[in-house]
């Protein structure tokens, strides 16, 4: 399966070449966690999991990392506004330490409950301020820092290619900036690399360094924890649209201004999530949780479905209305799946026609991602006649090694009422032979049960006996 992507860097679908033949290595921007995910930001996550699991479907083994920013920073990218963990630490009067084990946890049980892939490493800021720490010295020995007010600043002058992934104008930008909050910078584009001078009181979160006591910027920390786990040049990073300006290029900055050389071959960008306020943001107030989905009925399988009905790259309005026609679209989906396991069991050859529906959805997921395009696919090959039933299961199963349902893991309809109650009988004491390890005897009952014209089929979690049917 051949895989293109649109690179936000060069502005074009590009084909995916990764540096090493069949290995990848991504770093997608994790979590700040001072508070829950709001239902925009695992939007983000499931289309990276949708690229992780493209990439895995096309043969490459995929190293991919993901930051956990629990240390304290401020609200906005432009190194102002409020210390998010030190802000909720004085609203909840909890333990900073103890907000990000909590929100750290909640973010993984969010992510799971979508069934989004884990990442290879998921690596804490504040397991690697030593590492921060030697990059800042890197770019200092380089001459990319400067000293003032107690703070360490990166020196975008010293970088000649600073804002190329915003296609900044730095002229503009320059007579046309208004005077920063920060006295201390030397142009206001500049950034914090460590802080000693904070301008918050009680400061939980605090290291020691050679330019004093004090904490890491943003900024750092994805930097240098992405070559720390994938090496000075990879092959893709990925993150929010909303990164692109600032944060993503600062990293660009200083991590190129330490090694010389390309950082990051391929940026991933992901749209917002939006309602009829504009952007979902935690900054509003109130915001959407997958646990407040939950609360109003529905399951985590029908965001996942409505966060795959819009590509990646486009904004998705998000309505209940919108929600619920995803969910009754999940709820048919998964009801198709169970009714197709009670009479049909995995195909392993397919015919040309069902070939044909995997090579269309290989080639739309291979195409930027367009998981709509694939999910209509899969829909048009349930809804054809001339494939078996098996077949479809077979292609269904298929096509979810990237859509991530987990439809494999269905129940099957089955009527209970329809199976005679000596065959549940039989079923019963094979499960009980089961149980004592006497699997002689537990398989002398399958045959009687199958002789009968029955099927048995185990499951994790129960034995699930239905009538067997001519298979195609």
């Amino acid at each position: 399966m051949n895989v293109s992507l649109f690179n936000t860097m060069s502005r074009s679908i590009e084909p995916f070449e990764p540096i090493s033949n069949s290995f990848v290595r991504m770093y997608c921007c994790g979590p700040t966690v001072y508070n829950f995910a709001h239902i925009g930001n695992l939007r983000t996550y499931i289309f990276e999991d949708i690229l992780r699991r493209t990439l895995d479907y096309s043969g490459y083994e995929v190293k991919h990392v993901m930051n956990i920013t629990d240390v304290g920073h401020l609200t906005g990218d432009n190194d102002d506004g409020e210390d998010k963990m030190l802000k909720t630490s004085q609203e909840t009067g909890r333990d900073v330490y103890e907000i990000a084990r909590f929100y750290t946890d909640a973010f993984f049980s969010d992510t799971d409950e979508l069934h989004i892939l884990r990442p290879s490493i998921a690596c804490k800021a504040t397991e690697h301020i030593d590492v921060m720490i030697a990059l800042i010295q890197r770019l200092e020995k380089l001459g990319h820092t400067y000293f003032a007010g107690g703070n360490v600043y990166f020196s975008i002058d010293t970088f000649s290619d600073y804002g190329r992934l915003a296609r900044l104008n730095l002229d503009e930008l320059q007579s046309g900036a208004r005077i920063d909050i920060d006295p201390n910078k030397r142009n206001p584009k500049d950034f914090v690399l460590w802080f000693t001078k904070s301008k918050f009181e009680n400061q939980a979160m605090l290291w020691d360094s050679p330019w004093g006591v004090g904490y890491p910027g943003w900024h750092i920390e994805c930097s240098a924890m992405s070559m720390h786990y994938l090496g000075e040049s990879f092959d893709i990073h990925c993150g929010g649209i909303d990164h692109i300006g600032v944060h993503h290029t600062n990293e660009i900055a200083q991590s190129e201004a330490a090694t010389g050389k390309t950082w990051v071959n391929y940026w991933i960008h992901g749209e917002f999530l939006v309602n009829d306020t504009g952007k979902m943001s935690k900054s509003k107030g109130e915001f959407l949780t997958l646990q407040l989905l939950k609360e109003q009925g529905f399951d985590p399988m029908d965001y996942r479905y409505f966060c795959i009905g819009g590509h990646y790259r486009s904004q998705l309005q998000f309505s209940w209305e919108a929600l619920q026609a995803a969910a009754n679209g999940r709820k048919n989906l998964f009801e198709k799946i169970a009714s197709l396991m009670k009479q049909a069991s995995y195909a392993h050859n397919l015919s040309d026609q069902a070939k044909q529906y995997i090579e269309q959805f290989e080639t739309f997921l291979g195409n930027d991602l367009n998981a709509p395009r694939g999910l209509a696919v899969l829909w048009s090959m349930l809804r054809d006649k001339t494939l078996s039933d098996s077949e479809k299961l077979a292609c269904a199963f298929q096509m979810d090694r990237i859509l991530g349902f987990n439809l494999a893991e269905i129940k099957p309809i089955v009527d209970e009422v329809s199976i005679p109650q000596n065959i549940l009988e039989l079923v019963s004491q094979r499960t009980e032979a089961k149980r004592n390890k006497n699997y002689k005897r537990a398989d002398e009952l399958r045959a009687i049960v199958e002789e009968a014209g029955y099927q048995i089929k185990d499951t994790p979690g129960e034995t699930i006996v239905s009538r067997r049917c001519n298979q195609n």
